[in-house]
């Protein structure tokens, strides 16, 4: 499984194992589930060096289970929302073609970017999701995002405590995809 992301998934913030890609190889282990988890997620990364880099990786990685968690920094930076849809649809295509299954991790963007803007850049992920038939996570950080107790001092990247949430948002989509074959 490879795990392309960006802070998120990258433990910004976090003592080294304490992130949700961890805890979710930590999971796969106590399940019996025989799965390699390859954490490729750099801090601050965007839909377009996610593009880049993805080739690169599913050579190199060969997974089953593509899960594409980006998308979040292009809306911070409030750039086109045409070319975050591109980039997310070329990393969908590119990782079909490799013969991973896709999971899209959604996400939203907090209410000071404007309504229009926020519920066109949350509505591409459930429109790409169902357009190439990939499993999808509707919202990310489900459970959190309202909760300041779970986010570090910038307010921006959950603290340790949430990511055994965000694995619990992820695992039930996730799970269907592991046991196909």
């Amino acid at each position: 499984m490879l795990v392309l992301g960006d802070s998120l998934s990258a433990e910004y913030g976090l003592a080294r194992g304490k992130g949700w890609v961890n805890l979710l190889q930590e999971r796969l282990r106590a399940e019996k589930i025989d799965a390699t988890v390859v954490n490729a997620s750099i801090s601050g990364d965007t839909t377009s060096g996610g593009a880049t880099r993805l080739p690169a990786l599913l050579k190199k990685h060969r997974p089953d289970i593509l899960v594409i968690e980006l998308g979040g920094n292009d809306g911070l930076r409030g750039l086109s929302l045409a070319a975050t849809e591109a980039n997310l649809r070329t990393m969908i295509k590119a990782g079909q073609a490799a013969n991973a299954r896709v999971l899209l991790l959604g996400m939203r963007l907090p209410p000071n970017y404007g309504a229009a803007y926020a519920e066109s850049f949350h509505a591409l992920y459930a429109k790409l999701a169902k357009e190439n038939k990939t499993a999808l996570v509707p919202f990310f950080l489900e459970g959190i995002a309202t909760r300041e107790d779970l986010f570090q001092a910038d307010r921006i990247h959950p603290n340790a405590g949430a990511h055994p949430v965000m694995l619990n948002n992820v695992w039930p989509a996730l799970k269907p995809l592991l046991q196909k074959k």
